[in-house]
C-alpha cells in the first residue's frame, strides 16, 4: 500500500489516506456489527428479527439515500456533502455507544446509513477530481477500492476482539477517532468541486427509491417466515413493483431527475449496474453461507470461522492495488471479465465438498473467489467513472453503488431461502453455490459481449 501510494502525486497522497480511511469506516460498520450481535441481544433485549434489523436498517437506507447523495456531491459540492457525512457518522456512532434500547439503535443504524451514502459518491468525486488523469485515477481508485477487503477482513475480527476486550458499544466507538482523522485530512487537502446550481432535488425520485428498495428488502428477508404467498409478502412485493414503476415515470419526466434515464444509453453505465450487482450477489452469498458452515457443521467458534474467510478477504485488500495498474494499461472489459470467470470458479469448488473435505479446497476456492472479486470491482468503478462527464459523477457513483447494496440484499436472500428449503446446511450451501456460479459466469459473459462497447 504504500509503495502504491508513492506512485500517486505528492499533494493528493494526504486526502487519499483520509479518503480511503472514511471508505474503511462505512465498509467496516457493515461487518463488525454481525459479531457483536449476540452481546446486543443480552444487554438490550429484543428478538431475532431486531437483531437483523440491527443490520438491515444501516445497508436499507445507505443504498436507498446513495442517489440522492450523489446529485447532493453534483449540486452542492462534494466536499462539503463528504464532511456533513463524516460528522453525521461521528454523531450517530457516539449516540450508538450509549442507547439503551434495541429501536433507538436500530433508528441510529438507518442515520449511519445516511452519512454512510453522503461518503461514498462524495468521495468518488473528489477522487475523480483530485486525479484526472485516467492512469493515475485507475491506481488511486486502485487502493481507495483496496480498503473494501481491507474493511471486510478486519470487520469479524477487530469485531470479535472489542466485543469480547471492551462489549458491544466499543465496535461505534471505534469509528469516532477514524471519522476525526479523515475529517481532519479532508478539510485540508480537499479542494471543493464545481458546484452544478441547476440540478434540483428529485423528492419524487428520492422517495420512490427507497420505498422500492425497503418493501424489496423486506419481502426478501421476511418472506420464509410470513410464507412467500402471504398477503403481506404479495403486499410488500407489489409495492416494491409499484415504486420502481413510478420511479421510472418520475426520472422520465422530471426536469432535475435523480439519475438521468438517458445514462441508460451508455452501455458502459448500464452494463455496470447489472455487474455491480452480480459480484455482489455472489460476494454476500458466499460470506453469509460459509461462516454458518463453519459453525454449525465444523464447529468452528465465530472467531476462527472469521479467520477461516481470511484466504478470500486478504485479496480483496491487496489485489486492487494491482488491477488499477492492469486496467490503466489495457482497460477494463478483460479484467473484469476474468474476474467474474475466477469467482465462478470459485464457488464451484465448494459446490462439490463434502463435510470430510479438506480445508485446502477451501481456502483454494475461497483464495479464487476473492481474486476474482478483486479485478472485477475496481475495473468496474475505473471504467463506469471514466464513461461520464465530470459533472455526471456524482449521481453514477450513487447509482452504482446503489446496485451492488442491492445485490448485496439479494445475495443473502437468495442464499438463505436455499438453505431454509433444504434438508441440511451442506447440501443447502452446495446448491446455493451452483446458482451463484451461473450468476458469475453469466457477469463473465455479458461483460465481453458488452461492456465499454460504444452503441
Amino acid at each position: 500500500m504504500e509503495k502504491a501510494l508513492q506512485q500517486v502525486s505528492g499533494r493528493s497522497r494526504l486526502l487519499l489516506l483520509g479518503l480511503s480511511l472514511g471508505y474503511f469506516m462505512v465498509l467496516l460498520d457493515m461487518t463488525v456489527v454481525s459479531v457483536a450481535l449476540p452481546a446486543i441481544h443480552e444487554d438490550l433485549g429484543g428478538g431475532l428479527i431486531d437483531l437483523q434489523w440491527v443490520v438491515n436498517a444501516y445497508t436499507i437506507v445507505f443504498a436507498g439515500c446513495l442517489l440522492s447523495m450523489g446529485v447532493f456531491a453534483d449540486r452542492l459540492g462534494a466536499k462539503r456533502v463528504y464532511i456533513g457525512g463524516l460528522i453525521l457518522f461521528f454523531a450517530a456512532s457516539a449516540a450508538s455507544a450509549i442507547v439503551s434500547t434495541t429501536s433507538a439503535l436500530i433508528a441510529l443504524r438507518a442515520v449511519l446509513g445516511i452519512g454512510g451514502a453522503a461518503l461514498l459518491p462524495a468521495s468518488l468525486t473528489l477522487l475523480s477530481h483530485a486525479y484526472p488523469v485516467p492512469g493515475e485515477r485507475a491506481k488511486a481508485l486502485g487502493i481507495w477500492t483496496a480498503v473494501t477487503g481491507a474493511a471486510m477482513a478486519a470487520g469479524p475480527v477487530v469485531g470479535g476482539i472489542l466485543v469480547d476486550s471492551f462489549g458491544w458499544r466499543s465496535i461505534f466507538l471505534l469509528n469516532v477517532p477514524i471519522a476525526a482523522i479523515s475529517l481532519l485530512l479532508t478539510c485540508m487537502q480537499a479542494e471543493e468541486t464545481p458546484r452544478s446550481a441547476q440540478k434540483s432535488f428529485d423528492a419524487g425520485g428520492q422517495i420512490t427509491a427507497l420505498a422500492a428498495i425497503a418493501a424489496l428488502s423486506f419481502s426478501l428477508m421476511e418472506g420464509q417466515d410470513y410464507g412467500w404467498d402471504s398477503p403481506v409478502i404479495l403486499g410488500t412485493v407489489g409495492l416494491a413493483a409499484l415504486c420502481i414503476i413510478l420511479f421510472v415515470v418520475i426520472e422520465a419526466k422530471g426536469q432535475a431527475p435523480l439519475f438521468p434515464l438517458s445514462l441508460f444509453k451508455n452501455s458502459t453505465v448500464s452494463t455496470g449496474l447489472i455487474a455491480g450487482m452480480v459480484i455482489n450477489v455472489g460476494l454476500s452469498g458466499v460470506l453469509f453461507a460459509w461462516p454458518l458452515y463453519f459453525q454449525q457443521s465444523k464447529g468452528l467458534s465465530a472467531h476462527a470461522a472469521g479467520l477461516s474467510l481470511l484466504p478470500m478477504m486478504l485479496p480483496l485488500a491487496f489485489n486492487p492495488i494491482l488491477t488499477g495498474r492492469i486496467v490503466s494499461r489495457i482497460g477494463a472489459r478483460k479484467p473484469m471479465a476474468a474476474g467474474f470467470g475466477l469467482g465462478a470458479a470459485g464457488t464451484l469448488i465448494p459446490a462439490w465438498t463434502h463435510s470430510g473435505t479438506s480445508y485446502a479446497w477451501t481456502f483454494i476456492g475461497l483464495l479464487l473467489i476473492g481474486c476474482g472479486v478483486s479485478l472485477v470491482i475496481p475495473s468496474l468503478m475505473a471504467a463506469v467513472m471514466a464513461s461520464v462527464a465530470r459533472e455526471q459523477t456524482g449521481a453514477v457513483s450513487g447509482a452504482i453503488n446503489a446496485s451492488r447494496q442491492l445485490g448485496s440484499v439479494l445475495g443473502v436472500a437468495l442464499v438463505g431461502a436455499v438453505l431454509n428449503s433444504s434438508e441440511s446446511l451442506l447440501s443447502g450451501m452446495q446448491v446455493s453455490f451452483i446458482l451463484i456460479a451461473i450468476l458469475l459466469l453469466g457477469g463473465s459473459v455479458l461483460t465481453l459481449a458488452v461492456f465499454g462497447k460504444r452503441r
